[in-house]
């Protein structure tokens, strides 16, 4: 063989390689898989530097604290994927628990005098989650509200809620029953982190697999076209805001069970920790792009940061910058590898 001929081989075979890389690269981010590294890069400079973090209990607490997050995270990519907002799902981590609180204990602790059984809170409260998606579901498609102005008018009249319902006041000690998932461990592990794992499972086989996951990616892709497909768009932006409602309800059950208490400020703030887990996680808030494997390793990020500071014993203040840091370097890096995979040149 003649040294041309060499040469075109190798460089045939380059040529076919850079396909696979392109390809494999574009895979990597698609799914979800961009913020891992940085992820792991974390834990091993945690375990260096602070020697308690690396620690079973630590690891456990960690997955504990995200639990609650990361609920209301994913029921917010529900709503994300199809192009929508909803800024409701702090106050329904607050209001959905409190609600149901007031309904199980005795006068004395600041019920209204109904005292349920405490199993009865998880149905309360998640039956109030449920309508107020339902209530959102219905501003947004029937009378055509723009979903950020709503939910956001209904966010403060949640917020309110919470404090007209309570009287102001903490319920503490709600019910075992009430408590358990948030309170209780598994074979050593936190309900709350299985019930994570879980529904962080099984959402993400339907956003990949089933026909309903594949109708929120097409209505926020393009929803002209996922009508002219003959999908329900309508039907399906309406069961998104009612199963975020749901996510935010449990999530607000797990924050009771593990304060055994249902507080006037559950949940403030929550919502800006979730859009910061969702957009470090790589979820489009234009709609159509978004894993459930990439929204965990957002909320996975923003706990071990949080924890690694907290060891640290950094000021507060200081570990609520950095959320806000997080989420620029994250979409920087989001954004060039997204690029990158895609072949697309970028600036440097």
């Amino acid at each position: 063989m003649s040294i041309n001929q060499r040469s075109n081989t190798a460089s045939a075979k380059q040529t076919a390689g850079q396909p696979r890389l392109s390809a494999l690269g574009s895979a990597f981010v698609s799914q979800g898989f961009t913020m891992y590294p940085v992820l792991l890069l974390l834990v091993i400079v945690g375990a260096i530097v602070a020697p308690a973090f690396a620690t079973t209990v630590n690891l456990i607490n960690i997955l504990e604290q995200v639990s609650v997050l990361g609920l209301t995270t994913i029921g917010l990519t529900f709503v994300v994927l199809i192009g929508r907002l909803d800024l409701s799902l702090e106050g329904i981590v607050g209001f959905a628990p409190m609600l149901a609180a007031v309904m199980l204990v005795p006068t004395t602790a600041g019920g209204i005098g109904i005292q349920l059984p405490p199993w009865m809170g998880l149905i309360v409260a998640l039956g109030t989650a449920g309508l107020i998606g339902v209530f959102n579901g219905f501003m947004v498609v029937r009378v055509g509200l723009n979903p950020f102005i709503s939910t956001l008018g209904l966010l403060v009249l949640l917020r309110g809620g919470v404090l007209i319902v309570s009287n102001g006041r903490s319920i503490y000690s709600p019910g075992k029953a009430f408590t358990y998932l948030g309170s209780e461990k598994l074979l050593g592990i936190p309900v709350s982190v299985l019930v994570f794992v879980v529904v962080a499972a099984v959402v993400g086989y339907v956003f990949q697999y089933h026909r309903y996951g594949r109708a929120l990616y097409a209505i926020g892709g393009n929803e002209e076209a996922a009508r002219a497909a003959g999908i329900n768009v309508d039907r399906v932006i309406w069961s998104a805001f009612i199963f975020a409602g749901l996510l935010a309800g449990l999530a607000g059950i797990l924050m009771t069970g593990r304060l055994d208490s249902a507080v006037t400020t559950q949940g403030q703030g929550i919502i800006f920790s979730a859009f910061a887990a969702a957009v470090i996680g790589g979820v489009s808030l234009g709609g159509g792009r978004g894993t459930i494997v990439g929204v965990v390793s957002g909320v996975l990020l923003i706990g071990v940061i949080n924890n690694l500071l907290t060891l640290a014993q950094v000021p507060s203040f200081y570990v609520q910058a950095s959320t806000g840091a997080v989420i620029i370097v994250a979409a920087v890096l989001t954004t060039l590898a997204s690029r990158r995979s895609s072949g697309v040149r970028t600036r440097t």
